[in-house]
């Protein structure tokens, strides 16, 4: 992998893991598109490094509310804010499971799975078509709604099915304010990325054989910076209701991977 690859994929990294289009898939379009032939090992590392940048990303943004959950789950009284972070725990219990007990064969799906991706995206897509059209999004997130919001996390494990899309597009279905659904999806997913990295590094089943360390820093700082430009901007398209506009795009990108899956 050279640099330039690394610099495009951080690029698309940083704008695909907020914006509703699934980060894991574009990444894994343009790992065939460049026609990379990384090991499994090292094309999980690349992946990691990317999602730590943007978990950084996050944890930038969200300063101030994740300043907020550390400190609710320390206090002994029940309020907004341990309630908050309560929720956040219960809504990762899915997708820890997964992780967990699929490690494995969730590795498999990393590597030249174009077609899959296509068609991942194309769910993606009808998801966030139908999110938009929701009437009313004024609720708060219950306990109940954070396994629910839990569960459509990990089945976005699979590349194609956009985190952010899945988690949003279920939050607004269910009813919640889109603001809320935005802040609830972004910060969910950190404690995940970082439990994933470090167990990962316990277990050494990343590998840099293929990738320099040049390429891996200049991933990761364009990721880091072009996620705080795209959060922000994430945020403010979903309190508009402007979701539909990304199902197109995922149509459009589903239906040329297949393509490519299958002509190329």
């Amino acid at each position: 992998m050279t640099v330039t690859d690394a610099l495009i994929l951080g690029i698309i990294q940083g704008l695909t893991e907020f914006l509703p289009v699934s980060s894991s898939g574009h990444l894994e379009l343009v790992k065939a598109i460049q026609g990379q032939e990384l090991t499994g090992g090292s094309s999980m590392m690349m992946t990691l490094v990317l999602h730590a940048a943007t978990a950084l990303s996050t944890l930038v943004v969200f300063r101030k509310e994740v300043g907020e959950i550390i400190g609710g789950l320390f206090q002994f009284k029940i309020n907004e804010a341990f309630l908050f972070s309560a929720k956040i725990v219960v809504s990762m219990i899915p997708a820890a499971f997964v992780g967990l007990y699929f490690d494995d064969i969730i590795e498999t799906l990393f590597h030249k799975q174009v077609l899959l991706v296509g068609s991942m995206l194309i769910l993606t897509g009808v998801l966030l078509f139908l999110a938009d059209r929701a009437k009313r999004t004024d609720k708060n997130v219950s306990f109940g709604h954070a396994i629910i919001i839990g569960i459509s996390q990990a089945i976005a494990i699979l590349p194609g099915i956009s985190r952010s899309g899945a988690t949003i597009g279920t939050s607004v279905l269910l009813g919640i304010d889109r603001e809320r659904a935005a802040r609830f999806s972004f910060l969910m997913v950190v404690p995940l990325i970082l439990g994933k990295i470090a167990d990962d590094l316990r277990e050494g089943a990343l590998s840099s054989e293929d990738i320099s360390g040049v390429a891996i820093g200049v991933g990761f700082v364009v990721a880091f910076i072009t996620g705080i430009l795209s959060c922000a901007w994430m945020i403010a398209l979903v309190k508009r209701s402007k979701l539909s506009y990304f199902s197109y795009y995922c149509f459009a990108v589903g239906l040329g991977a297949i393509g490519w899956a299958l002509f190329v």
